[in-house]
């Protein structure tokens, strides 16, 4: 199992050894615990107690020396439900100080697919009109399924439309990329061939997002995002956006 999974619930590397132990070999004692586990009998001692605070683990009394085991899996779903209940509790005040935070102009970089996922929200946070110019599908990248599906119910939900310019590659290498494009409000037109690009502009609010390096339908690790927090750069670029869409040539098959 994914040790990061572990980590989200709280747990340390050993207790999460210890109870992945317990639930493959059930009832066990100290001793079958570390060696199961590849760790330090003392060191086990510690995370079960740490495991039985947390109702992962109980254990079982014995004249001879105390057995433990392992708690039914849907524990951790409890332990999930238990940290979204106290990041609840913490979050509204976290937004506000957010919004208060955020300067009326501002310049700053976002890495990989983390960082497209920051972008999405900041999308969904900011609940405007998106204009994309020089589009690659890049985020229709296989890494960012989960998220890109999560963003796009939200993003319908909002009613948050999506104006793309595509780069004239995305209509020769994926045909029917637009037409089974998720967003329920949304229109595109290809850039001619000779303004093909390997980057991006990205406009809404007051946000321009630029990015290069980017393929069709791929991103990389190491993408680097160019944000830039400005209302008059943000209504610019929108006003090159609408030119362009202009001079731009509509599809013809799906349009």
């Amino acid at each position: 199992m994914n040790s990061n999974i572990y980590e989200v619930l709280g747990l340390s590397p050993n207790e999460a050894k210890i109870y992945e132990a317990l639930v493959e070999h059930g009832e066990s004692g100290i001793s079958d615990i570390a060696i199961f586990a590849k760790i330090h009998r003392r060191n086990a001692y510690d995370a079960i107690a740490r495991l039985i605070d947390k109702g992962l683990c109980f254990e079982i009394i014995s004249n001879k020396e105390n057995r433990y085991n392992a708690v039914d899996p849907d524990k951790l779903v409890e332990l999930l439900a238990e940290k979204q209940n106290e990041l609840s509790k913490v979050l509204p005040e976290l937004k506000k100080k957010f919004a208060h935070r955020v300067a009326p102009q501002e310049a700053y970089i976002f890495r990989g697919y983390e960082g497209q996922k920051n972008i999405w929200r900041d999308i969904l946070r900011v609940g405007r009109e998106v204009c994309n110019i020089g589009a690659k599908a890049q985020w229709f990248d296989e890494k960012l399924d989960a998220t890109r599906e999560a963003f796009y119910a939200e993003a319908n939900r909002k009613k948050i439309k999506f104006n793309l310019l595509f780069d004239h590659e995305v209509k020769i290498q994926l045909p029917n990329f637009a037409k089974n494009y998720p967003a329920k409000l949304f229109a595109y037109r290809y850039l001619p061939k000779e303004y093909s690009t390997n980057s991006i502009a990205n406009i809404f609010g007051d946000y321009v997002i630029t990015y290069t390096g980017i393929e069709v339908g791929k991103m990389h690790d190491d993408t680097a995002f160019f944000i830039i927090h400005s209302k008059d750069l943000a209504e610019s670029y929108r006003k090159w956006f609408w030119y362009m869409w202009e001079q731009s040539e509509p599809d013809k098959k799906h349009h």
